[in-house]
């Protein structure tokens, strides 16, 4: 209020009026305390009517703990015009039942008929009072410090959070800037700029929490998490920011990644140890069958000088006479087989130690499993389905014919064994590139164009401590009369001879795949190869909901489709997928998952994916070729599928030819 000289007389009509229709309790007091007005809201508020008020003196309404009220009021009355106006003022009333009630209280005076009269406006705030306690309660309870910034950037409000956190008092933070606790964030809500540490929560509402640095008084600095939100108050609008320190959990992140990167190079210190236990086993083996078979073929040339001997000897005597001598002959023969068996297991040591006389050529690999189709399926047995696939563009490599030949007959061998019953037979050709990525992750590669060999079956599988001794040699989890230990270690030996790659998937009771990549001949001989035409891969910003149960596989499928402009859902496993769909109400244009999971599989994910979006595009995933997973009936023929491993180029031209499809 201001200070006005009304002239209107007490008690007129329009004086009446104005009292009556103020929302406040109104109480005009004269210089001696007296009261010589109220209104209606005056009469609600304390509990008496305007006669019992008018010309009492004010302290009836006044509780007696406010002991000095008289002098303040007297004080006030002889105060040199122009007197203080009271706005706002925070005391106490008392009702006629003697209750008390906190109040607000403004002052404003008039001179009415030549004589000053004080007016106090007063309004009860006790249901102010106790929302600001629950909000003080509810800001000490908070977990999070919490500072209250106003308009000009400056700290209005701290919780005892915020104390603890930042180790300053409450009355040495009030008035200061919030850059001394959050250096170079800057808040004015005011400014056309605001700093970009801290987002206007008027225009970001939804914004997640800011990774940003604090100070203590200390001057030391922690690693902070802040979250904003705005509140209008009656000094305006104040931004309230709730501040975490995360430094256990930057801590934890950073143990997280370290463990994570030790267990990377425990991954190629284990992969790197077993390529030297390989590699001193072939050396040693490649030793002792070279120097072996300079022994066995002394034994067979000594054997043969024999059996001629005894032959013409046998010839030149009588039937009667030669009996003794035609049994001495069989046991030469035998030795004789023995010999070469022997021959035969020296052959294969030296394939293993890459110490095999080779002639390499250039050869087409689907040639070379054409020609061993038929003794392929003889050697199966017609319990086992042989499926072959050929990619019809394939590059030559430079290899031997001979052990190639070898390499596909052991590897059916050993299928077949694990197939008793019956299965699957799956081989497979196409052109794989080898980028520095995927060079990176083994030391067996160098990038470049590679042809793929794919050989997989639908048997019993291997359990991990099998497959890391796989291709030693002798190691066999066959009977003694059925296996010697080397057809995987042959394998690994002429692969590994030709520039190659060897590399066993194996799951128990789901089969075993064995990956070779071979280098191009193109790569082998420098020669330039007419460029195939590439996949259009547009980026169109789809949303693709990607499920894989290796946490690896799925950080790569996220990044390579986040990097080419797609948006990424990644779920690890197929119940969180069902779950992330009921979440994200935008569309899904493709369900990219694998195969073979734990809990639900990749065929019925996308069964309930379906049912949910029935729009939705499927690519399936896996490290097993299309015939093996069709053929166990995990998924149906026909699927869109995406071979692992791969490479960022193979997984786009997927999942765009899917999406395009």
């Amino acid at each position: 209020m201001t200070a006005i000289a009304n002239r209107v007389p007490f008690g007129g009509a329009l004086f009446a009026t104005f009292l009556e229709a103020v929302p406040d309790a109104i109480i005009g007091v004269v210089a001696d305390g007296g009261i010589v007005m109220v209104n209606a809201k005056a009469e609600a508020l304390f509990g008496y009517t305007r006669d019992d008020l008018v010309g009492q003196p004010l302290e009836l309404l006044v509780p007696d703990s406010i002991r000095d009220h008289s002098q303040l009021r007297v004080a006030y009355f002889q105060a040199p015009v122009p007197r203080p106006m009271g706005l706002g003022m925070e005391l106490s009333g008392r009702r006629r039942d003697g209750s008390e009630f906190p109040a607000e209280v403004s002052l404003a005076w008039i001179e009415l008929d030549g004589r000053l009269l004080v007016i106090a406006a007063v309004r009860d705030i006790t249901e102010r009072k106790r929302a600001e306690a629950k909000f003080r309660s509810l800001l000490e309870a908070a977990p999070d410090a919490i500072v209250g910034v106003n308009s000009d950037g400056l700290i209005a409000l701290v919780n005892t959070q915020a104390e603890a956190l930042f180790g300053y008092q409450r009355n040495q933070l009030i008035g200061r800037p919030v850059e001394l606790l959050v250096p170079g964030a800057a808040l004015n809500i005011h400014s056309p700029n605001p700093n970009p540490g801290f987002r206007d929560p008027r225009t970001h509402p939804d914004e997640a929490w800011i990774a940003l640095a604090g100070r203590r008084s200390d001057d030391s600095e922690f690693p902070a998490e802040v979250s904003l939100s705005s509140m209008e108050t009656e000094e305006g609008l104040m931004v309230c920011a709730a501040i975490r320190d995360v430094t256990e959990r930057v801590e934890a992140q950073h143990e997280r990644d370290r463990m994570e990167a030790q267990l990377e190079r425990d991954r190629l210190e284990r992969q790197l140890h077993q390529s030297q236990r390989l590699e001193s086993l072939g050396q040693l083996a490649g030793g002792v069958a070279h120097d072996f078979n300079n022994l066995l073929a002394a034994i067979l040339n000594y054997v043969s000088f024999v059996d001629e001997e005894i032959s013409a000897e046998i010839a030149s005597r009588p039937s009667h006479q030669s009996a003794r001598l035609s049994a001495v002959l069989d046991d030469v023969s035998q030795i004789g087989a023995a010999a070469e068996r022997a021959a035969r297991l020296t052959h294969q040591l030296l394939a293993f130690g890459r110490r095999e006389i080779i002639k390499p050529e250039i050869i087409d690999f689907n040639t070379v499993v054409g020609e061993v189709d038929g003794l392929l399926r003889t050697t199966i047995g017609e319990h086992v389905e042989l499926i072959t696939r050929c990619a019809p563009d394939l590059d030559h490599v430079l290899a031997d014919r001979g052990q190639m030949e070898q390499v596909l007959l052991n590897l059916a061998v050993n299928a077949r064994d694990a197939m008793q019953t019956g299965g699957t037979l799956i081989i497979d050709t196409d052109n794989f590139v080898v980028d520095d990525g995927y060079a990176a992750r083994d030391q067996r590669l160098q990038a470049g164009p590679y042809v793929r060999l794919r050989v997989a079956d639908t048997g019993t599988g291997m359990d991990r401590d099998t497959i890391e001794r796989a291709f030693e040699p002798f190691f066999s989890t066959k009977p003694r009369e059925k296996g010697s230990g080397l057809g995987l270690a042959t394998v690994y030996g002429i692969v590994n001879q030709a520039g190659g790659m060897v590399d066993l998937d194996s799951d128990l009771g789901t089969g075993t795949t064995i990956t070779m990549l071979l280098p191009s001949a193109v790569a082998a001989d420098g020669q330039s190869e007419v460029p195939r035409a590439a996949t259009r891969r547009s980026h169109g910003g789809e949303t693709i909901l990607v499920v894989e149960d290796e946490d690896l596989v799925l950080d790569v499928a996220r990044r390579i489709l986040t990097r080419h402009g797609y948006r990424v859902l990644a779920s690890r496993g197929g119940s969180e997928a069902v779950a992330m769909l009921s979440e994200h109400r935008g569309p899904i244009h493709l369900l990219l998952t694998d195969v073979v999971m734990p809990g639900l599989t990749g065929k019925q994910v996308a069964e309930r994916v379906i049912e949910r979006r029935p729009k939705i595009r499927v690519l399936y995933m896996s490290g097993y070729p299309e015939s093996v997973i069709t053929s166990q009936g995990v998924v149906q023929r026909g699927i869109h599928l995406v071979s692992k491993p791969f490479v960022a180029a193979d997984l786009l031209d997927h999942v765009r030819a899917t999406l395009d499809a």
